[in-house]
């Protein structure tokens, strides 16, 4: 006779499973709460709007994710005969997560003042990052093999210093009592990896402590800067229904490839990663089941409105460690699902305040960073920084023009003019412009001079059309001869130099030249 949790031999769920549903819930609310606070608060836009048309079809894309990967750890012990199966964990991407709004939604709702066009938008996106999944799932060996790691992890790197460090430490210091302690427990759970009493996750110790110091500080007036206003109970159900609303975004949407090329690209190749991890770690699943999953589930959350693609997390085998099995990532499923479709999110949004969810973002930032140059090879390690570089200059241009609109100024000097141009030029298509960079720079450290030209040729036509490099004032692309500028024309004739120079230059590719100088650098960035 079998127990309510075994099936056919599989122990599908343990008290191992509880403590991994909190991690990864955890880190799915902490992208809910991100993703709410960069439209609410940087850009103004509704609240009404992003819990009832983008959070419940967002929440169903990790629901059918999350019930595909528990079936996926069912079949797996079945086929293995294992009964220590654990489920591949999936959640809301992150980095694209802040991308996507801070980048697209957000920019589309300040220009057309339009919850709703900058929501279709947002859908259209995030289906087209679901279709380059859908068909980078079958190549993505390829182009895993054919790009350097440095331009990859050298964009996340970019992503992981602004975006996902620079962002939630300015939320952490806005209300430091709470944030500071929080980030310590992250920070002691996590880096340090010492385990918290009871054999509480990190995350929801950091949370709890975090939420008990904001909330008992509130009366001696020491919650900083942040606003200290208590949370509503009134829930806002809102069935995630699917429409197509987003085809009135596509025109819009397709002008921000350059930002949904790469985010579909790096969570497949990060598919295909975590799946290596997991057969490591006694889980041999096949990565194309994987793959095609994220890429389904992002599709069918962009149908229902959704606006954050799903990805298989990192970490299958910290959470195999926990004991986690199957029922973890069923739970989380139904939990995010059921829960978006109740609008039970906007209380849990408004209760946990950003200066405490928000350190496990920045951990996250800290830990990407990292990988960047712990994973790439080290002779790579200066390709990696200069990857990192477009996202500081559109980090740049971003904080510029918010504040410059809310300071209202009617009229922007000419010299000021001319310094956000340029921000733009290099901010614009960020994260290609950073795998670009890194595979050029990666090659040419390598002596593949001829490699390195055809990136530099690659720089050229992107910015042409405005993939990178983009001198439309939204970063939109467009056909030469639509829309350029001399500017823009003279960043192509400058890479064109370059790819001339290089296709000319001696290729050394076994033994790439080196000197003292980068040697020594080298060794100080690894």
């Amino acid at each position: 006779m079998t127990t309510p949790f075994r099936y056919r031999g599989y122990q599908w769920a343990q008290w191992g499973d509880l403590n991994a549903f909190f991690g990864l819930i955890l880190d799915n609310i902490s992208n809910l709460v991100i993703l709410t606070s960069i439209l609410a608060g940087v850009f103004a836009y509704p609240l009404d709007s992003i819990f009832t048309l983008m959070i419940p079809g967002t929440a169903l894309g990790v629901l059918v994710g999350d019930v595909a990967y528990t079936w996926l750890a069912f079949r797996l012990a079945k086929r293995t005969g294992r009964t220590d199966v654990t489920a591949m964990p999936l959640g809301l991407d992150t980095p694209s997560s802040i991308g996507i709004t801070s980048a697209v939604i957000g920019p589309v709702f300040l220009e057309t003042k339009d919850p709703v066009a900058a929501w279709q938008v947002g859908m259209a996106t995030l289906m087209i990052i679901g279709v380059l999944k859908l068909a980078l799932s079958f190549c993505g060996e390829w182009v895993r093999r054919h790009i350097p790691q440095a331009g990859l992890l050298g964009s996340l790197a970019g992503i992981g210093v602004t975006l996902l460090a620079f962002f939630p430490l300015m939320k952490i210091f806005s209300a430091p009592v709470a944030g500071v302690a929080s980030l310590g427990v992250i920070f002691y759970a996590f880096l340090a990896r010492r385990r918290l009493p009871l054999g509480m996750p990190g995350a929801l110790g950091a949370v709890l402590l975090g939420c008990a110091l904001y909330y008992g500080s509130v009366a001696f007036g020491l919650f900083g800067l942040a606003n200290a206003a208590m949370p509503s109970f009134a829930l806002h159900p809102a069935a995630p229904v699917p429409t197509l609303e987003f085809v009135h975004g596509l025109g819009i949407a397709f002008t921000y490839l350059p930002i949904a090329f790469p985010f579909a690209l790096v969570t497949i190749l990060g598919g295909i990663n975590n799946t290596e991890s997991a057969r490591v770690a006694g889980d041999e699943y096949r990565t194309r089941d994987i793959l095609l999953t994220e890429a389904l589930s992002t599709m069918v959350a962009a149908l229902c409105g959704g606006v954050a693609q799903t990805t298989p997390y990192i970490g299958h085998p910290a959470y195999k460690a926990m004991g986690g099995r199957a029922a973890y990532t069923l739970a989380t499923g139904l939990f995010i699902g059921i829960g978006g479709v109740l609008g039970i999110f906007q209380f849990v949004i408004e209760a946990i305040p950003e200066a405490v969810i928000t350190p496990v973002l920045l951990f996250v930032g800290i830990e990407i960073v990292a990988q960047a140059f712990v994973e790439s090879p080290r002779r790579h390690a200066q390709a990696v920084v200069f990857a990192m570089i477009p996202s500081i200059s559109y980090l740049a241009l971003t904080n510029a023009e918010s504040l410059i609109e809310k300071l209202g100024v009617a009229a922007t000097p000419v010299s000021v003019t001319g310094e956000l141009e340029v921000l733009g030029l290099v901010g614009h298509g960020f994260i290609l412009t950073a795998i670009l960079w890194g595979g050029l720079l990666a090659d040419l450290i390598d002596g593949k001079t001829r490699s390195a030209a055809v990136y530099a040729a690659l720089c050229a036509v992107c910015t042409l059309f405005g993939l990178i490099h983009s001198a439309a004032p939204a970063g939109g692309i467009y056909l030469p001869w639509h829309f350029s500028t001399d500017l823009s024309q003279q960043v192509a004739l400058g890479y064109l130099i370059v790819s001339a120079l290089l296709f000319i230059a001696p290729s050394n590719p076994s033994t790439p030249t080196t000197s003292s100088a980068p040697a020594s650098g080298e060794t100080r960035a690894t």
